[in-house]
């Protein structure tokens, strides 16, 4: 089965929920209008960016106005939503939070930043979330991971034991570990022999430089479309049979020896 995506690589403007919200829905009727896409994937923190200081001001409770409008979204242009990820306000607490609707709008998954990235002081601000990634979409077991979880190949792998195809990846990568960010998520495709979705920003904050380069990447760690550090909508098609193919050519899920394995 082929999945058109388009990945939405765009430069946020930091700390301006409302100019981010209007860039993305016009980004959004670009990629089904030219792009056709079946699935849109945004960046990490989108609405915000890592203006961290301010997420008391400006995050969102609840995530409620988010889910609303990524859902009107989906409804609109009949498209699956990976929503990136958004400052969700709950009481004191503050997540860094993927959100994802299916075509009809529907919530389909919540999932908060499992590993909180120090060297950006996320642990100053944000709550780590304790709930898995997964989710589907048409059918089709998927899982969400968040930019720095990306280096934990052993929280990966516990997504993609349930026969798990695709990957997705929400970031705000620094360009000065661009090769760190290729590196690792080719490394995820062939260890896990998965599709990866991989939607990283550009542009800069009053601290980062940020490094572009998203990525779909196939099961056998073949680079199937690269984005450069522009502003720009990837667009690639994925077959999910391809998985089905890789993982019976080389039955590495069937070899594992967990008894050998230690924490």
């Amino acid at each position: 089965m082929g999945l058109k995506i388009a990945l939405i690589q765009m430069d946020i403007a930091f700390g301006q929920p409302e100019a981010n919200y209007n860039k993305v829905s016009e980004r959004c009727r670009e990629a089904v209008e030219k792009g056709g896409a079946d699935i849109i994937v945004l960046p990490e923190l989108w609405t915000t960016g890592y203006d961290l200081a301010a997420l008391d001001q400006i995050g969102d409770n609840e995530g409620e106005r988010t889910w609303s409008f990524i859902s009107t979204l989906a409804k609109t242009y009949d498209v699956h939503i990976v929503g990136g990820s958004i400052a969700k306000k709950s009481g004191s607490h503050i997540t860094n939070t993927m959100l994802v609707v299916d075509r009809e709008g529907k919530r389909v998954k919540e999932y908060s930043k499992a590993h909180l990235f120090r060297l950006m002081n996320e642990e100053k601000y944000l709550i780590q979330g304790n709930d898995d990634g997964l989710f589907k979409l048409d059918g089709h077991l998927c899982a969400g991971v968040i930019c720095y979880d990306i280096r934990f190949p052993e929280w990966i792998r516990t997504h993609m034991l349930q026969n798990t195809k695709v990957l997705f990846v929400v970031a705000e990568w620094p360009e000065s570990r661009i090769d760190h960010w290729r590196a690792l998520l080719v490394s995820r495709a062939i260890e896990n022999q998965c599709i990866v979705v991989a939607c990283n920003r550009i542009g800069s904050d009053p601290n980062n430089v940020f490094g572009g380069n998203s990525m779909i990447i196939g099961p056998w760690g073949n680079v199937i479309k690269e984005a450069g550090n522009e502003e720009t909508i990837l667009y690639g098609e994925v077959e999910l049979d391809d998985v089905n193919h890789v993982r019976a050519a080389i039955p590495v899920f069937e070899d594992r020896r967990i008894e050998l394995y230690k924490n």
